[in-house]
């Protein structure tokens, strides 16, 4: 979560505006590039909640975090993105408990007495004014001026917002005064023309405008654009009977040539859950849903042939946003000569992707967990460890290790590893989806052996090295906790490592098989957990 950017142009909602009223007072700074809205209603009622609505699904359609002021209860009720609270409202530890850990929390101060009895262990941003005179807000406290805006910036821990009376022509006096955003109302509720306003708001604040899109509400019209798109020329070059399909999709059912070895997959990801939007583009959460899926046909040494997808899509996501979702689709399809056979859009409340996966297996080996045996050697095709750093740089807001980022959010499926493996006839292979510690216990127990790990012998990435070093932590606990590396995990002889290393030089040693002891996994350092999504 980039807070700096996030709260950069910070709009507040005006109840007292009736020429220009909320919902529209939203769609204007929205178009103007506003990075955050807060809904801020004084005498809200439950007559009001339908505007509510309507303003988070705006929010929602324009990836625009939506912030409620002082009302924990209405936040949560319209699933907002956070809460603004006052020195006199709820304590921000309350909020904090009933909104959840990935909440954007702010606090006003205007005073550094002020910020110094405040707790600010719960909150994210710190709302500092008025720095300037205003009207708009009729118990305001006393104007702080750009002196005591500089202050409170230099004292706080968290990024600070500039509120009151400020306008296009102050806004770069309050940056150069060390604020991360500008909160504004009045200069655009109350202004004759609100959206040149806005405009002049959104270039002062170097925030780029957009386009006011609407959400999808056409079932068949939209399936229709998809396939299309993916199935275009753009990415699948030749007939598409070289790819598998006789029929493609259209009818109530896809026509397949012959397979000889039929081998299927599937996967599911849901927002919040396997992926966030805050984190990811949509092209990004497409490629990933279908690397990480073909991952599985990997390991099984087949090859993709083609693709069938569910989606569940939220009314506020617009068709723009579910066409660069397929365009990330259409390029790994493109990028292993596979098809889109099909699939069905639904309504739902959450985003959802199922995947599923058809691929034609290796003639002659199916690789399967349960082939593991006393006396042979574990070893992983690459890397462990990064995507989960990656996963922590994200929360962390941690810009300073993009290898790590790029693995979590882009992983490759280790068809060129399987080649390798299939070719030396390795007879148990999975790819390290839930962690090294977590995927060794399903070969344990499927091939009845008990695995002893060797972490000294890890081969470490080196910048995963300097992030555990930088954060304090043990990176061969990382490396076994893991999560989405998606590198091949195998069991084979040492000798026939020995050979496998020639051809895969990342490769590495995790540990050895050895008859059931009792337990499965031994020599586990204490606190490894294997990876669970969505934490």
């Amino acid at each position: 979560m980039d807070l700096n950017h996030i709260l950069r142009f910070y709009f507040i909602t005006d109840e007292k505006a009736p020429a220009c009223p909320p919902v529209k007072q939203v769609e204007i700074a929205i178009t103007a590039g506003a990075t955050v809205i807060q809904y801020r209603h004084k005498s809200f009622s439950l007559k009001d909640f339908k505007e509510v609505e309507a303003i988070r699904e705006l929010c929602k359609t324009h990836s625009v975090p939506l912030i409620i002021n002082d009302n924990i209860i209405l936040a949560k009720a319209v699933d907002a993105d956070g809460v603004h609270l006052g020195q006199s409202d709820e304590d921000v530890s309350i909020a904090r408990k009933i909104m959840g850990p990935d909440a954007i929390i702010g606090i006003s101060v205007s005073t550094i007495e002020e910020l110094e009895k405040t707790d600010l262990s719960f909150c994210n941003y710190i709302g500092a004014g008025p720095v300037f005179a205003t009207d708009t807000k009729g118990d305001a406290s006393p104007v702080i001026g750009l002196t005591g805006l500089r202050k409170v910036t230099e004292r706080s821990p968290l990024p600070v917002v500039a509120i009151g009376g400020i306008d296009s022509f102050r806004v770069d006096e309050c940056f150069s005064h060390g604020a991360a955003g500008v909160a504004v109302i009045s200069c655009i509720t109350r202004a004759e023309d609100p959206m040149g306003r806005a405009r002049e708001l959104g270039m002062a604040c170097n925030c780029s405008p957009r386009a006011l899109r609407v959400g999808w509400n056409n079932e068949f019209a939209l399936i229709d654009k998809l396939i299309a798109g993916v199935n275009s020329s753009d990415f699948i070059p030749s007939g598409l009977a070289s790819f598998g399909l006789k029929v493609p999709p259209g009818d109530d059912a896809a026509l397949f040539e012959t397979i000889t070895n039929l081998v299927i997959t599937t996967d599911t990801q849901k927002e919040d859950t396997h992926f966030r939007r805050d984190w990811q583009t949509l092209e990004e959460i497409g490629q990933k849903a279908v690397e990480i899926t073909f991952s599985d046909l990997a390991a099984s040494y087949a090859q993709p042939v083609s693709l069938f997808i569910n989606l569940s899509i939220p009314s506020y996501m617009s068709e723009p946003d579910i066409e660069n979702l397929y365009s990330g689709i259409g390029r790994v399809l493109k990028k292993y000569q596979a098809t889109l056979g099909g699939g069905n859009v639904s309504s739902g409340e959450e985003f959802s992707i199922d995947l599923f996966a058809v691929g034609e297996g290796h003639p002659d080996i199916f690789p399967l967990r349960s082939n593991a045996l006393p006396g042979d050697g574990v070893y992983v095709t690459g890397p462990l460890g990064l995507a989960r750093a990656g996963l922590r740089c994200l929360k962390k807001n941690e810009t300073g290790y993009p290898k790590l980022i790029e693995k979590f959010k882009s992983p490759l499926a280790r068809f060129d590893a399987a080649k390798i493996l299939s070719e030396h006839k390795v007879a148990c292979v999975m790819d390290v989806s839930d962690g090294l510690a977590g995927d060794t216990g399903h070969i344990a127990a499927a091939s009845n052996v008990s695995i002893r790990f060797e972490p000294t012998s890890f081969k470490i990435d080196p910048i995963l090295a300097k992030f555990c070093d930088k954060y304090s932590l043990n990176p061969e606990k990382v490396m076994l906790a893991g999560g989405e590396d998606y590198e091949l995990m195998f069991a084979c002889r040492p000798e026939i490592f020995e050979q496998i290393k020639k051809k895969l030089p990342e490769a590495f040693q995790v540990g050895e098989c050895i008859s059931f002891s009792g337990t499965p996994l031994m020599n586990v350092p204490a606190g490894v957990l294997s990876f669970q999504h969505g934490q």
